[in-house]
Order: structure tokens, then C-alpha cells, then sequence
């Protein structure tokens, strides 16, 4: 496994010229708009490189489609619950149907980030202090109790989110303790399960992963400045609002560092094909993961399409690698 970032060299050819990939976008999640950004961009970006390619959306016809002409391999361009929770993958694992990306279970596991930070604790991967705080609990034992102790344990600041979703939803710092019950309220508008863990100041960094074929190999990492200094939905969706530079301005050292967490996490968590890893780079440079997402956007502004250009590579020869290794599980 490597620990710095590579430039693997994607595959072409009539392996992927010949293939019928199925781009699934929407759902219904809150992230419906994004998710139809990001499939409107692989489907794009697979018939510019020659792959026979359709976007469908994940709804009531999608299982009469599958049965009556089965693609050969599937793109999940779902963000959010739908295309992230692994049900979707255990369905398309009932038709026979390959798809990029990690299995059900993995992404069970990834898409609940209490579960999965504790996986990255076990395995000695750097990660945030946190407590993971249902909405029935909460209430249950009263609180302004549980929100004094989170403070008292965690201290300030800190960062409250849903333990289970993306794109910055319902996700905010919080500097002073009369913030924090705000933020628990605008969190459980999200999900019935709030994580507080403790914010870490430093780079925002984002780094992705991706197997075409020679293992896990980390892309250059991104870094991510968002001008009201949060990167929330508005900040990751919004033009001008958050500045990237890719690759991070890293020392090399650094660099290392963060590129070898990043495969360590995707590796405990049992990934496979594409991950992207949030972290956060304190100042002593010392990295932090925050997330993996196992369903990275693929928008013209998501990370990974910007990491893929920083290595040099074609985004569309890149997803032909994947659907034709995807593919080939089957065969």
C-alpha cells in the first residue's frame, strides 16, 4: 500500500467500449439536488470516453429496469441516506448486479459515523474525541444535565452534527456553551442522533482514494477554505464561497502523513474501488479523520474530481476503470 499520492494509470479500451453502465441520481434524500449534479456529470464524463452510459433514478421503476436489461455494472451517484446506508447495494447485490464502490456491510458501517470512528479508535487512526447523543436520550435525561456534561468532558469548541448524513447538513460549531443547544435542535432536524465531537482548529483536508487496479492508492489531497470558515452545505454548493487548493499547501512530510492515514481508514473500514476521507489538520500537523464517505459527489465542485485532476489523470477514464473492474466481479 502506498502512502503518498500516486498517479495510477486508468484503463481504456474495448473492455470498457463494450459495457452498459447504469448511473443511478436523485432519491430522496435531502441531498437529491447534488446527488442528480453529480450523476448528470458521470454520465457526461463516461459517453465522452465512449461507454454506452444512462442516468435512472432510484425509484419504483428502477427493479422492473434491472430485471428486463441488467447493466453490467452500476455508478452510484446517490448522496445521503439512499445511496450511503448500504441498502441500495444490498439490493442491487439480490439482482446481481455489480456496482463501484464497497459492499453493503462497509457501507453500513462508514455512513454511521459513531460506528465507524470507533472502528478508526480501534485500528489507531487519529479521530475526535466524541459522544453520540439520540434525540430520545437526550430529552429522556433532561438536557441541560447532558449538554453541561458534554462541555465539561469534551470542552470548547465543538462540532455537532448528524451522526448519520453528508454534505454539511445540520452541522455546526459551537464556541459557547448557550450555542450548543441550538445547534442540537437545527442537528436532530437531520437525523434522530446527534455526534459532538471535539473541534479540532487547523486545514480542512480532503483526501481521496481510489483502487484501479493496483491496490489502494491516495490521490493528492485537497485543501478546503471556506470563507465563513465552515464548511457547510451553502459552502460546498455555492460558487465562491469556499477556495480549494489541490494539492493541499502541505510540506511533503505532511503530506505523507495525511495520505497514509487516509488509506488506513479506508482500509479499516473495509472499502473498496473509491472513498473519500475528511480530515483535519491541527498545527502541529498532525492529521485527524473526521469521515469517510463512501459515495463522494462528483459535482464541479466536489473533491474528488478536483483530486483526480491534480494526479494528472482524465476523470472519465478513471470511472471507465472502475465500472469495467466492477463489471468483471461478476464475470
Amino acid at each position: 500500500m502506498s502512502d503518498s499520492p500516486a498517479t495510477p494509470t486508468p484503463v481504456t479500451g474495448s473492455a470498457a467500449d463494450e459495457l452498459h453502465v447504469l448511473v443511478l441520481a436523485g432519491g430522496l434524500s435531502y441531498e437529491r439536488d447534488v446527488s442528480l449534479r453529480s450523476g448528470r456529470r458521470v454520465l457526461d464524463a463516461l459517453r465522452a470516453v465512449g461507454v454506452e452510459a444512462e442516468l435512472r433514478d432510484a425509484d419504483v421503476a428502477l427493479l422492473p429496469a434491472l430485471t428486463a436489461d441488467p447493466p453490467d455494472a452500476v455508478v452510484i451517484a446517490l448522496h445521503g441516506a439512499t445511496g450511503e446506508d448500504g441498502s441500495l447495494r444490498g439490493v442491487l447485490d439480490l439482482c446481481d448486479v455489480p456496482y463501484v464502490g464497497c459492499d453493503a456491510r462497509s457501507s453500513r458501517l462508514a455512513w454511521d459515523k459513531p460506528s465507524a470512528k470507533a472502528v478508526l479508535r480501534e485500528s489507531g487512526i487519529p479521530t475526535p474525541d466524541w459522544v453520540a447523543l439520540p434525540h430520545d436520550r437526550f430529552s429522556e435525561l433532561g438536557a441541560v444535565a447532558v449538554l453541561d456534561r458534554i462541555v465539561d468532558r469534551l470542552g470548547l469548541p465543538l462540532m455537532v452534527k448528524p451522526a448519520q448524513g453528508g454534505s454539511g447538513l445540520g452541522a455546526a460549531v459551537v464556541r459557547e456553551a448557550a450555542s450548543l443547544p441550538a445547534a442540537m435542535v437545527g442537528c436532530f432536524a437531520y437525523d434522530q442522533t446527534a455526534l459532538v465531537e471535539r473541534y479540532v482548529p487547523g486545514m480542512d483536508v480532503a483526501v481521496s482514494v481510489l483502487d484501479l487496479g493496483r491496490g489502494p492508492q491516495a490521490m493528492p489531497p485537497v485543501e478546503i477554505v471556506p470563507r465563513n470558515g465552515v464548511y457547510d452545505y451553502a459552502a460546498r454548493y455555492t460558487a465562491g464561497r469556499t477556495t480549494w487548493h489541490a494539492p493541499a499547501r502541505l510540506d511533503a512530510a505532511t503530506t505523507a502523513r495525511v495520505t497514509e492515514v487516509a488509506l488506513a481508514a479506508h482500509t479499516a473500514l473495509g472499502l473498496r474501488d473509491v472513498s473519500r476521507v475528511d480530515l483535519i489538520v491541527g498545527a502541529d500537523g498532525d492529521p485527524h479523520v473526521l469521515e469517510v464517505n463512501v459515495s463522494p459527489g462528483m459535482t464541479e465542485t466536489s473533491l474528488l474530481p478536483l483530486a483526480i485532476q491534480a494526479a494528472g489523470l482524465d476523470f472519465g477514464r478513471v470511472l471507465g476503470t472502475l465500472v469495467t473492474r466492477a463489471a468483471a466481479r461478476r464475470r
